[in-house]
């Protein structure tokens, strides 16, 4: 299935910590679609998992997404595969959820790796571009293209919202609507 929904969805933020946010090429336009995405799952009562890149050196996640995604689950990774961490995999299997929402830095690095061992395990990945980061645009362009290559579902911030959202009709349209405006 290519189209989203609630009952089939859960989010997974990779590494929007505060250094790496400040290496990227488009840090504002990442930090602005990440807080939408966090704050439209959130509101959505989507389960939301967040990972942190070695934070000790790194930083921890930016406070507009900290703030906006209560309830999150946190784990620390070292791999550059956020399932390669102990207790990941299960703890996304255990929602029984399908579809992934899946964005965050770097594009051709962690959120690729993750994408392709996500695809690997049986998840339908829906990566938000607009939301995704890499230090180079080169990097960026050649993340996005091999994800879409083996499978991944490339879509942005508002494709990504209103298809969870289905119609006019839902009782969070308002509200979701409000954060794109």
């Amino acid at each position: 299935m290519a189209i989203l929904n609630t009952e089939d969805s859960l989010v997974l933020i990779i590494d929007v910590q505060d250094r790496l946010l400040n290496a990227v090429f488009n840090p504002e336009i990442v930090e602005k679609n990440s807080t939408i995405i966090a704050k439209a799952s959130a509101l959505l009562d989507l389960p939301i998992f967040i990972s942190e890149q070695y934070p000790k050196g790194l930083g921890s996640t930016i406070l507009s997404i900290k703030d906006n995604a209560p309830g999150a689950v946190y784990f620390e990774k070292t791999s550059f595969n956020a399932l390669s961490e102990a207790n990941v995999l299960s703890d996304l299997a255990g929602t029984k959820r399908k579809q992934v929402i899946l964005f965050g830095i770097e594009t051709h690095i962690c959120v690729h790796q993750t994408a392709a061992s996500l695809i690997e395990n049986g998840f339908e990945v829906h990566l938000v571009k607009d939301a995704c980061g890499s230090r180079a645009l080169e990097e960026y362009i050649s993340g996005l293209k091999y994800m879409r290559d083996y499978g991944v579902h490339i879509k942005t911030t508002e494709m990504v919202l209103f298809e969870l959202l289905k119609g006019a009709k839902n009782p969070k349209f308002k509200e979701v609507q409000a954060l794109i405006k």
